[in-house]
Order: C-alpha cells, then sequence, then structure tokens
C-alpha cells in the first residue's frame, strides 16, 4: 500500500474494533476533541453474555464519562465467591473489600455485557468527533512515519483509504492490526479447555443454586458458579481429555453436566461455547504509529473476573498520554511507558489468575487433598480469605514516582464529599486530569511553597475529615477514606495521574516539590 494513493479522508485516530475497549477509547477520545473514526465488520452487537465481571475502578471511569447512569441497571454486586476442596469442604473465600468503599462504588461487579455494550457504543456515536463504520473490515496498512494510511472494505466489497495520525487495535484476541503490524503473543504457558454456559433461571428454580458464587475444586471435574444480574447464572465447565468441544457444547450435554443444579425445565440455556483459557501477552503493545489494547494485547483465564476490566485500563492508560502527544504536550516517548506500564500489569496479574487457575484444574486426588491442605493452612487451619482488590496489583513501573515514594502506582482512593445537605463523590468535583490531593489535616505551609510552575494543568485540592471542617479550608469527605489513606501511607500529599493512578505520595513539602519537578521533567 503506497501513500499516493487517494485517501478520502483523514483522522487523529482510527480504531479497529467497536466492542468495550474500542467503544470507551472513541467516546475518551472524541470527549478530548479529536477526530476519530471507529470500525467493526460486525454490523450489530453480539447478543449473548461473554465478560460478566467489572470493578470498580472501571466503573469510576464510566461515571467520569457521564455513563454510570446508563450503565448501573445492568449492573449487581459480585456476591463472594467460595472455593471447595476435594471432598467438599470450605477452602477459601475471595469476597471485596468492605465500605467505606475506597473508590465509592462497590467494589466488584457482575454486569450484563450486550445492553452495557450499547450504552457505551451509544455514547461513543453521540460525540461529534467520533464517525462510527460498522460492516467494515480493516485488510490493510502502512505506517509512513509521520501517519499511517488504512485500507478499508465495507459489506459491499467497495474498498476505500484512509488516514490517521495513529492507529489503534481494539479488534480482538485474533487482532488484524497486531498480526498485520507483526506484533508477537507471548505465552505464559496457560492452556485449558473450558464449557461457558449461561442460563436464564425460573424464579422457581433460584432456591436450588447455591447462594454465592462458587469453584468447586473436585478433581473430577472443576467447576465454576457465578451469580450474574437477575436470574442469569453461569457455570464454566474443565473439559476432560478426550471429550469433544462441539459436542459438548450440544444442549443435550450442556444440561447432563448441569444435572447437579438444574434440569431443562428450570432454565432457559442462553449459552453454551467452549473456549480453551489462554495466558498470552503481546511482546510490544505500541510498534511506530500503531497500538494495541484489550484482548488484541493479551489474554488470561477468567477466574477472577479481570478480562474485560484489563483491556479498559489498557484504553484509560492510554488515552491521556496519546492525548498529551496528539495536543503536543509531551514528545512521542511518553507512549514508551503504555507497554511498560501495562505489559508488567497484565504479566503481574496473570501471575496470580494462573497460580489460582492451577489450584483450581488440579485433577489427581492427591495433589488437589495436598492443595486443600496447603490453602487450610495459609488461613491458619481456617478457610483463607482474600479480596479481589488485594489481588489486583498496582503499576510497577513506568510513569512513576522513585521507588522511595509512597503509594507510587497505587489507585488513589475517591472519597464521598459533604457538598451542603448533600454528598459527592470526589471526582464530580475536582474533575479528572492532574490532581495534587493535600491533607487538610496537615495544611503547614503556604500554597506557594509547592512547586507548580510548568505544571498549569494540576488542579490542587485539601480535604477534611468532616469532624476537622472547622480547622482549615477545603474539601470534607463524609467517611475518613482519604484520612485513612494519608495516614497509612505516611503522606501529607499525593499527586494523581489522569488515570486515578498515583504519581506518588510526600511526607513533607521538600519531598512533593521533588516529586513535582520529577514529574515536570519527565512529561516535558
Amino acid at each position: 500500500m503506497t501513500k499516493d494513493r487517494h485517501i478520502e479522508a483523514r483522522y487523529d485516530l482510527v480504531i479497529a474494533g467497536f466492542g468495550p475497549s474500542g467503544a470507551v477509547a472513541a467516546a475518551m477520545f472524541g470527549r478530548l476533541g479529536h477526530s476519530v473514526l471507529v470500525i467493526d465488520r460486525l454490523t450489530d452487537i453480539y447478543d449473548k453474555p461473554r465478560a460478566i465481571a467489572l470493578d470498580h475502578e472501571i466503573l469510576r471511569h464510566f461515571d467520569n464519562m457521564g455513563i454510570a447512569e446508563e450503565v448501573l441497571p445492568y449492573v449487581a454486586p459480585f456476591t463472594a465467591s467460595e472455593h471447595f476442596g476435594a471432598e467438599g469442604q470450605l477452602i477459601r473465600r475471595i469476597d471485596m473489600v468492605p465500605a467505606p468503599y475506597p473508590l465509592g462504588y462497590t467494589p466488584s461487579m457482575v454486569f450484563t455485557q450486550p445492553p452495557v455494550e450499547a450504552a457505551l457504543r451509544h455514547h461513543a456515536e453521540s460525540l461529534k468527533t467520533v464517525t462510527v463504520e460498522l460492516g467494515t473490515e480493516l485488510i490493510g496498512f502502512t505506517d509512513h512515519g509521520d501517519e499511517v494510511t488504512v485500507e478499508l472494505k465495507n459489506a459491499e466489497g467497495h474498498v476505500r483509504m484512509v488516514a490517521a495520525k495513529y492507529l489503534i487495535g481494539c479488534d480482538g484476541a485474533s487482532s488484524t492490526v497486531r498480526q498485520n503490524a507483526g506484533i508477537v503473543l507471548e505465552d505464559l504457558i496457560f492452556d485449558e479447555p473450558w464449557l461457558v454456559v449461561d442460563v436464564k433461571v425460573h424464579d422457581n428454580a433460584l432456591d436450588k443454586l447455591p447462594a454465592s458464587s462458587a469453584q468447586f475444586c473436585n478433581p473430577a471435574r472443576p467447576v465454576s458458579f457465578i451469580i450474574g444480574p437477575g436470574n442469569h447464572r453461569r457455570w464454566e465447565i474443565m473439559l476432560l481429555p478426550g471429550e469433544d468441544r462441539r459436542e459438548m457444547e450440544k444442549p443435550e450435554n450442556v444440561w447432563t453436566l448441569l444435572s447437579p443444579w438444574l434440569t431443562p425445565e428450570d432454565g432457559e440455556l442462553w449459552r453454551a461455547a467452549s473456549y480453551r483459557f489462554h495466558a498470552l501477552v503481546a511482546d510490544e503493545w505500541k510498534k511506530g504509529r500503531v497500538l494495541i489494547a484489550g484482548d488484541a494485547a493479551h489474554q488470561q483465564p477468567p477466574f477472577i473476573g479481570q478480562g474485560m476490566c484489563q483491556g479498559l485500563r489498557d484504553v484509560t492508560n492510554l488515552v491521556w498520554k496519546l492525548d498529551r502527544v496528539l495536543k503536543g504536550l509531551s514528545p512521542e516517548a511518553l507512549l514508551d511507558s503504555y507497554t511498560e506500564e501495562r505489559k508488567r500489569h497484565v504479566e503481574t496479574l496473570t501471575g496470580k489468575i494462573k497460580a489460582i487457575g492451577q489450584a483450581i484444574c488440579i485433577r489427581d486426588p492427591e495433589a488437589a487433598a495436598e492443595r486443600d491442605q496447603r490453602i487450610l493452612t495459609e488461613g491458619g487451619g481456617k478457610p483463607l480469605m482474600l479480596t479481589r482488590q488485594d489481588i489486583v496489583p498496582p503499576l510497577e513501573t513506568g510513569l512513576i514516582g522513585p521507588p522511595e515514594s509512597a503509594a507510587r502506582g497505587l489507585l488513589f482512593p475517591q472519597p464521598v464529599i459533604i457538598d451542603g445537605e448533600a454528598t459527592v463523590l470526589l471526582d464530580k468535583v475536582i474533575g479528572t486530569g492532574w490532581r495534587l490531593l493535600l491533607d487538610g489535616r496537615r495544611l503547614d505551609h503556604k500554597a506557594s511553597d509547592i512547586l507548580l510552575d510548568g505544571l498549569p494543568e494540576m488542579s490542587v485540592t485539601a480535604v477534611l475529615p468532616k469532624e476537622k471542617a472547622d480547622a482549615g479550608e477545603g474539601l470534607h469527605e463524609a467517611d475518613g477514606v482519604l484520612a485513612a489513606w494519608f495516614d497509612r501511607h505516611k503522606a501529607m500529599a499525593a499527586i494523581v495521574r489522569p488515570d486515578h493512578y498515583v504519581f506518588g505520595a510526600a511526607a513533607d513539602i521538600a519531598a512533593l516539590n521533588g516529586l513535582l519537578t520529577d514529574l515536570k521533567t519527565r512529561l516535558h
């Protein structure tokens, strides 16, 4: 493909794939004023559930986008997941952190994908700078160094050329963008065949089922059970050697597998699909002016429901960085931190998920008994208690402060702020750009002492607990979430990125100014 061919239109960005990651990327870039063309080879949303879990980090971004109210009717809290050993005994319980919730929302949630995906698409389509073309396939592209020319084919077979400053592949596990860019997937060594079954259970049969989500670590056949919104229930069932995946998807065989819990009269079979649960990550996520995100960049086993969340973390990490580059505020080198941060995060989280998955998938009865005893021993002789939030790691590398800076790479809390007689979440009050948050209990310095020259986009806000409402100026939080966070990290200030990750926290004004100076250098 040559650059001389007729180019019908130019955009800041072309995004291939209009699933959740592509839709959120298109909307976020569109809201920032960038011209976006987003394409998808399909003409409609897949009408059955695939992803089923999201968390408070992702809902926070949905709220920042202004679409939380459209999404929440299809969302419910994620029940605790109880893990049962080879003898049916409870060995582990994975739940969510208790209230008051650190980000202002239920930390772990289940959702129904088709209507949520429709809400994400509708929001992107509503933006004037976003053009959506369905039934359109990317068939090739060329990176010319200063722009990417992209060859597109519509449903009628018409081929045309467009150009973009950057091309982003959000086009799934078999990503055309990734393959054509020559980006290689690294195998993180996990490959197991499973059957995923979704059922709309009749009201009169719900009492037959466990009251919590469950993981049956039975060496005869491991099974996951997930309570979705409303009457939606999901089983993830390990396929055994010799079982043909297509045969096992047939309704009569699915109902046989579900027979310990339900009969065909108890519900409507919504979906049965076999998968190989993989652990894969791309070796690089940016190649020239081509970037990838979501399933195009990584695939991981679903054992704590982080697949879609990881894709949306990719997008929220990339958007603010590429926005700065497109606006000339930072050099293109800033984008190097995208691969650095997200790849490490995916590898670390996938390692934790693999460990859980490998324990679940044990088929040898003696090894399963040893696993059960080990987990119980880790819990002090009782079922081990974990939270999903403790499993998800912080950022470990990239555009964060030096190792000695407190809280680097952690998600910054979002306290509930008292606003007269009402309450409102922090992001709605101060926005979502670069932020400097100060502990209002420790304001023993002047604002002029803070070295903000060269960081005009940095907002500065002090927050006090409600019992200190008369102690100084600033916002007042309702539940002491932020005060406890500052105490825990022995900090008086925190620098927060646009994606809500902490660049670094400081115990005093000298340390804070050191962090600010470091940030200026690395951004500009």
